[in-house]
C-alpha cells in the first residue's frame, strides 16, 4: 500500500503533463473552439444523456463548428446551416466516410450505411435509386401501402368501439413495419393486435434499435479498449441481428423455392423480387451476396420503420398540443379528400398544411436529432479551422432546428412558417436536413416521405382526436429518449372518434 501511495505524485505529475500537452497541441493544430477538456475522459462529462441538447448548449459559447475531445477521440460538431453546409456539401468528399460505431461488428462489413465510400458502395446505391426507391418501383407498390393504411384505420375503430386509447407511437411502428414488409416481401411481419406472436418481430426490431442507440458506448471514446467490448454492446447487438437474419433467410429461401417450382409472379415485383431479378441478371457485379441482403433488408427496417413512426407520434403530439393547428389541417383534408374516401399518395402534393405540418415535426423532432457521425479521411482546412485526419463528424440537426437567428419563436409549433415557401427537407436546404444531405443522404427518402405523410393524413382524416381526461389536466409529457431515433420518453395515448 506505502509503494502504491509513493507512486501517486509521479501518476498525478504525468496525467498533468498530458493534459497540458493536449492544451498545446489543440492550439498548434488550429482546431474549432471547444471546451477545455480535461485529462483521460475530455469533455465526456459534459455530453450526458442527451447530448444533442448537450451540444447544442455548448455550441451557444462556442460556435456553431466547435471541436471537443471525447476520450481520446477528437469529434467536430456543426450547430447552423452554414457549418453544415461546409461539411455535407463543399468538403463532401474528404468527411463523407462512415464512422462506424463499434456495436455495429460485423454488420457494417455490408450495410450501405457503413461501407466506405468506394465501387461495391457506389454499386449498392445506384441499385436502391434506380431499382427499389425509383418513383416508377415506389407507384407500383403503391396499392399495398394503401391496403396497410386501412388496415390501421379499422384497427382504430376497433379500439375507439372499445373505449380504447389509442398508443399513437406503437400503432404506426406497427404500421410502419407492414408498409415496409409489404414493399419488402409482399407480406406482413407484425400486426397491430396485441398478439404475442404477431408481435415478436416488432419486439426485436424494438431491441435492436434500443442497443444500437445506447449511449455512451466506451469503446467508441477509447478504441483501444473496443476489443473488450466491457459493456457487451456488440455480443448482444450480434444476437439480436442473427435472429433477424434468421427470418430473413427464410423469407429469401421460400421465394427461391417458389421461383424454382414455376409459382406465377405477382402482379408488381416486390424489393426481394427486384433483387433477386438483378442478382441472377448481374451476377457477381451485382454485389448481392446473401450477407449483403441481409443487411440490406436490415438496414430498410431500422432505418424505416422506427424513424417514420417517430415522426407521425411526434406530430400527433404537436397537433393537440396546438388545437389551431388540429383545425386547420382537418379543414384542408375534409376540402381535398372528404370522408367518403380514403387518403391516397396521390394527394399529398394538393396539401400544403399537411406538407407544413411534417417540415414543421422534422425542424423540432428531427429523427435523427445528430447525423450518423462521418470521419475525416484526410486533414482539411474547414470554416478556417483544421479538422485533421480521422476526426469524428457530427451535424446536430437538432440545434439548427432550434437556432433563433434561423427560426423565429422557435420552439413554438408553427407550421405556417413553411407554406408558401420552398424550403424542402430533400438535402438542398441546410435550415432543413433531417435526411441528410450530400453523399450520404438517406437512400429511401423517397419512401420514407410516402410513409410518414399516408399515415399521418389517415389518421387525421377519418378521426377526431382528444386526450385522456388526466393528460389534459398534467399535460403531454414531451421528455425525450435519445437513441438512434429521438422517440418520446412516455408514448402518446389519445381517444379517436370516426369522422
Amino acid at each position: 500500500m506505502s509503494s502504491l501511495l509513493a507512486w501517486l505524485p509521479w501518476l498525478v505529475v504525468y496525467l498533468l503533463c498530458l493534459y497540458l500537452l493536449d492544451l498545446l497541441a489543440h492550439r498548434r493544430r488550429h482546431l474549432p473552439p471547444g471546451p477545455i477538456p480535461l485529462p483521460l475522459i475530455g469533455s465526456v462529462h459534459l455530453i450526458g444523456d442527451q447530448p444533442h441538447r448537450s451540444l447544442a448548449r455548448l455550441a451557444r459559447t462556442y460556435g456553431p463548428l466547435m471541436s471537443l475531445r471525447l476520450g481520446a477521440v477528437t469529434t467536430v460538431v456543426a450547430s447552423s446551416p452554414d457549418a453544415a453546409r461546409e461539411i455535407l456539401q463543399k468538403h463532401d468528399a474528404v468527411l463523407s466516410a462512415r464512422f462506424v460505431g463499434d456495436v455495429v461488428g460485423d454488420h457494417a462489413r455490408y450495410s450501405v450505411a457503413s461501407l466506405p465510400i468506394g465501387p461495391r458502395w457506389r454499386s449498392l446505391r445506384k441499385i436502391m435509386s434506380t431499382e427499389l426507391f425509383a418513383p416508377h418501383r415506389l407507384d407500383a407498390l403503391q396499392g399495398l401501402r394503401s391496403d396497410k393504411v386501412r388496415e390501421l384505420a379499422a384497427h382504430i375503430a376497433r379500439l375507439s368501439r372499445d373505449g380504447t386509447a389509442v398508443d399513437v407511437g406503437r400503432v404506426a411502428f406497427a404500421t410502419s413495419l407492414n408498409l415496409l414488409s409489404c414493399t419488402i416481401f409482399s407480406r406482413d411481419l407484425t400486426s397491430l393486435d396485441d398478439h404475442g406472436g404477431s408481435k415478436e418481430f416488432q419486439v426485436l426490431v424494438g431491441e435492436i434499435m434500443d442497443e444500437c442507440g445506447a449511449c455512451p458506448n466506451v469503446s467508441d471514446f477509447f478504441p483501444v479498449l473496443a476489443w473488450a467490448d466491457l459493456q457487451g454492446l456488440r455480443r448482444r447487438l450480434a444476437r439480436l441481428l442473427a435472429r433477424m437474419h434468421l427470418l430473413f433467410n427464410a423469407e429469401v429461401d421460400r421465394r427461391l423455392r417458389g421461383r424454382e417450382a414455376g409459382e406465377p409472379r405477382k402482379e408488381h415485383d416486390d424489393f426481394l423480387d427486384v433483387l433477386l431479378d438483378v442478382a441472377a441478371r448481374d451476377g457477381a457485379k451485382a454485389d448481392l451476396d446473401r450477407d449483403t441482403l441481409r443487411a440490406l433488408f436490415t438496414d430498410l427496417f431500422l432505418a424505416g420503420s422506427d424513424s417514420s413512426s417517430s415522426v407521425v407520434e411526434w406530430a400527433m403530439t404537436e397537433l393537440l398540443r396546438n388545437p389551431t393547428s388540429m383545425v386547420k389541417i382537418h379543414e384542408e383534408l375534409t376540402q381535398v379528400i372528404g370522408s367518403t374516401r380514403s387518403m391516397k399518395e396521390s394527394d399529398i402534393d394538393l396539401l400544403p398544411y399537411l406538407q407544413a405540418v411534417v417540415k414543421e415535426t422534422f425542424r423540432l423532432h428531427p429523427p435523427g436529432p445528430l447525423m450518423l457521425p462521418q470521419q475525416a479521411q484526410a486533414t482539411v482546412r474547414v470554416a478556417g479551422y483544421i479538422v485533421p485526419q480521422g476526426a469524428r463528424v457530427m451535424v446536430n440537426l437538432w440545434a439548427i432546428g432550434r437556432d433563433e437567428s434561423i427560426w423565429p419563436e422557435p420552439d413554438k409549433f408553427m407550421p405556417e412558417r413553411f407554406l408558401g415557401k420552398t424550403m424542402d427537407f430533400r438535402g438542398a436546404d441546410f435550415e432543413l436536413v433531417p435526411f441528410g444531405a450530400g453523399r450520404r443522404i438517406c437512400p429511401g427518402l423517397p419512401l420514407a416521405i410516402k410513409v410518414v405523410h399516408l399515415v399521418l393524413a389517415t389518421l387525421l382524416n377519418e378521426f377526431e382526436w382528444r386526450l385522456p381526461l388526466e393528460v389534459e389536466r398534467t399535460g403531454i409529457d414531451m421528455g425525450e429518449k435519445f437513441g438512434v431515433t429521438l422517440t418520446k420518453a412516455v408514448s402518446l395515448c389519445a381517444i379517436a372518434t370516426p369522422i
